[in-house]
């Protein structure tokens, strides 16, 4: 906030004018930025979305309100957002079950709206010349449960790959990365092995895998993006018969990046809306969305997409269009259908 400062001759300073200055700080206070707070948690994937948009709004208000945006997982946010405790919620899959409950108990009221899609991403070190592509049936045999302890070389993958120690990185329990990687490719939410390096900060697994010639590792498309020259994305192949298929915005949009395609959301606090900074926010989130997202290496939802979030937005259409279900292979058509339902 500006420094208030008056001219140099100003006479005699009066009780009315003390006053009158007094009045002015009075009346100034309930706009410092430090009463006006939109208060954000949850996805690490969301993060670079929500951040470079807050960043923006932040500009345009001019600092009189203040955005924060942690970084907690999909699971951890959701547990802050139905404790009342944030206004927004940043979340790689959509709401489960229990979550619902837990904001239902609470009297938590939510709009979903989708942001963009994501392309999640396996990446091994530059330096693995082995790997030209993986199956999902290899990622399995990698994550699993059962591998836990057993598959700790290259070799017991894939016969013609080396005898060279495999190192895996990978998101937490709380992540919705873990919740949708683990369905996806074990074909059970939450289902892995436990002996790996996990971390809700996908900056930590990037660093993982980029120092270990045998790392393995997965996380949202953004942190790949940012880190390409340090990492390697591995084409996936989803079944046999099917090509290897790379990450990026064209496979995304086309469907051929699968099982790991996946839409991306914050779910908003419906009684939050009523205070006029974070209506601001939100509807400065999806008109920024399509551009903001390009630039942080997502892939912008269709523009009917986001005419319709604007839509369930103005109209405050609290609910899912999910059945509180991991759900793997959702499409743009798909979730357009869905979210006109609710």
């Amino acid at each position: 906030m500006k420094k208030l400062t008056l001219g140099r001759k100003i006479g005699r300073i009066t009780p009315a004018l003390a006053a009158a200055v007094m009045g002015l700080t009075i009346a100034a206070s309930p706009v410092l930025a430090a009463d006006k707070l939109v208060k954000i948690d949850g996805s690490s994937t969301v993060y670079p979305i929500t951040e470079a948009v807050a960043e923006e709004f932040q500009k345009a208000k001019r600092g009189a309100v203040k955005v924060t945006v942690g970084i907690s997982g999909t699971g951890g946010g959701f547990k802050k957002f139905c404790r009342g405790e944030i206004d927004l919620s940043g979340a790689s899959r959509p709401i489960l079950k229990k979550e619902m409950e837990a904001c239902k108990q609470a009297g938590i009221q939510y709009i979903e709206l989708p942001v963009a899609y994501d392309a999640l991403t396996v990446v091994v070190n530059p330096q693995n010349t082995w790997v030209k592509s993986m199956t999902v049936d290899e990622l399995k045999k990698i994550w699993e449960p059962a591998a836990q302890g057993k598959i700790t070389k290259w070799n017991q993958v894939n016969p013609a790959w080396p005898n060279q120690p495999l190192k895996l990185f990978g998101p937490g329990a709380d992540s919705g990365t873990f919740d949708y990687f683990t369905e996806a490719v074990v074909g059970k939410a939450k289902s892995s092995r436990g002996d790996f390096t996990a971390s809700e900060d996908d900056n930590v697994l990037v660093q993982g895998v980029s120092r270990d010639r045998g790392g393995l590792g997965y996380f949202g498309y953004a942190y790949y993006a940012e880190n390409s020259k340090k990492l390697k994305a591995v084409p996936i192949v989803e079944k046999a018969g099917k090509p290897a298929v790379s990450p990026s915005v064209d496979t995304v949009k086309n469907g051929s990046y699968q099982p790991l395609s996946r839409p991306i959301f914050i779910y908003v606090n419906a009684k939050s809306v009523d205070k006029p900074e974070v209506k601001e926010f939100v509807d400065f989130y999806l008109n920024q969305a399509p551009k903001l997202t390009k630039a942080v290496k997502y892939v912008p939802l269709p523009d009917k997409a986001y005419a319709l979030a604007k839509s369930n937005f103005a109209k405050k259409k609290t609910g899912t269009g999910f059945g509180g279900e991991p759900e793997v292979g959702v499409s743009v058509e798909e979730l357009l259908q869905r979210e006109g339902k609710h």
